[in-house]
């Protein structure tokens, strides 16, 4: 599937990359601990989550994720949005909260 396959069901609106949402994702890993993601997102999932900060693109970058959606309306600072268009990294933001947005993807993946 891929992300432009999500835009207006999450009700994402991309924040850098917007090259990107014809990628592929193979599923999602929803935590807010780095170091969660690190040990357990998989190359090519999507990471949602409601940190903001500059070490989001690292972690998705060092574990080759598709992208990541921030939950409830969060916006990251102009400094990580830099770094994500230098990455490569995808960053999408939805007023939905975690477990909406998990929900509504679970659903569209697995009908």
């Amino acid at each position: 599937m891929k992300i432009s396959e999500i835009l207006k069901s999450l009700e994402l609106e991309v924040k850098s990359c917007s090259q990107n949402i014809e990628n592929p994702f193979s599923g999602a890993y929803v935590s807010d601990l780095l170091s969660d993601v690190m040990a357990k997102g998989t190359d090519g999932e999507l990471w949602i989550t409601l940190q903001t900060h500059l070490n989001i693109v690292a972690v998705a970058s060092v574990k080759g994720l598709s992208g990541i959606i921030i939950v409830n309306s969060r916006c990251p600072d102009a400094e990580t949005l830099k770094r994500a268009e230098s990455e490569g990294i995808l960053i999408a933001s939805t007023p939905l909260s975690c477990f909406e947005a998990a929900g509504r993807l679970y659903k569209i993946i697995n009908g």
